[in-house]
């Protein structure tokens, strides 16, 4: 078998949308069609409401507006809206955006500039528009290449960003985003973020108990005790126990689901056995004492480090 030939022209230097285009899977985990709750279609528009969440965690907007449609999602917030000098290069320019600010943008889950343009540059049509004082500025892309863009004018819209994109059905084949498997997520935005109201598909979603609020609606009348719930600064848990066997957590870090835990959901299980040894005084076995436990965890820190771009595990 002759060798490959390996030259200077197997050096292959991508545009920016092109290495989302042929490697998606470095930013929004795996494919598939939409039949699956952690299909991509569903990161992307978690990308898009990460943003809108940022936006009412520093204060601006207390409502987001959530369209699903089979082949479609629209997003609109209620925040500061993108700095309109900046809005194409917010969504086209990688490792450009706000969240490298840290005064801008405290505690954020959006670090590395990345979402937005990975949904743009997945979707065979993407559509931003940021109204701000005033004014508004609108722009259109396809695969993240521009086709459209607007000049400045006036409006009465209030402030804030909205954004409409349209997946690409020849990366994601034969897909329809299942509102059901939204619904999940966009409560779980209800319950970490007190004072929030989410209208998806004219439905609206709030949580005025936070964590409580989600381990009440996923137990039922076996639990051992009252659902525990303690909240301070940049920390919320809950916790009981039930009847079923082995531990069951959701935990969450600057609002995002960390389906595979991470250092967070560690130490609060080993909180877990440290309060009960130092209660009883007794040397209890860690398995013990957690098992049958179902908890919640939510945590907020400047910086944080996630193992992937997809955030499910904190480092």
């Amino acid at each position: 078998m002759a060798a490959a030939k390996y030259t200077e022209d197997s050096i292959r230097t991508l545009e920016w949308n092109e290495h989302i285009r042929e490697r998606p899977g470095m930013y929004i985990g795996k494919l598939g069609d939409g039949n699956s709750p952690d299909d991509g279609i569903y990161v992307l528009v978690k990308e898009i409401i990460d943003n809108s969440i940022d936006e009412f965690v520093m204060g601006a907007g207390k409502q987001i507006i959530i369209d699903i449609e089979d082949h479609s999602a629209r997003v609109r917030d209620y925040g500061r809206g993108i700095p309109l000098g900046k809005v194409i290069d917010c969504v086209s320019k990688i490792n450009t955006g706000g969240k490298y600010d840290s005064e801008a943008f405290q505690k954020s889950v959006g670090l590395n500039g990345v979402g937005t343009k990975a949904v743009n540059a997945l979707s065979t049509k993407f559509i931003v528009r940021s109204f701000r004082d005033g004014r508004v500025k609108e722009a259109e892309f396809s695969k993240g290449k521009l086709v459209r863009e607007e000049r400045e004018k006036n409006t009465t819209e209030k402030n804030g960003t909205e954004i409409y994109f349209e997946p690409d059905a020849s990366i994601f084949k034969n897909f329809r985003f299942l509102p059901g498997y939204m619904e999940e997520k966009v409560w779980n935005y209800a319950y970490l973020n007190n004072g929030l109201s989410l209208v998806m598909n004219g439905k609206t979603y709030n949580s005025p108990n936070g964590l409580l609020d989600l381990l009440q609606n996923h137990v039922d009348d076996s639990i051992r005790y009252p659902v525990a719930h303690f909240k301070a600064n940049d920390i919320e848990v809950a916790f009981t126990h039930g009847n079923q066997y082995g531990e069951h957590y959701y935990s969450f870090v600057n609002g995002q689901h960390t389906t595979q835990g991470g250092t967070h959901q560690q130490a609060f299980r080993e909180g877990i056995v440290k309060g009960a040894r130092d209660h009883f005084k007794k040397d209890l076995d860690p398995a013990d004492v957690r098992n049958c436990i179902i908890g919640a965890i939510s945590v907020r820190i400047q910086e944080p480090v996630f193992e992937s771009q997809t955030k499910t595990k904190l480092g």
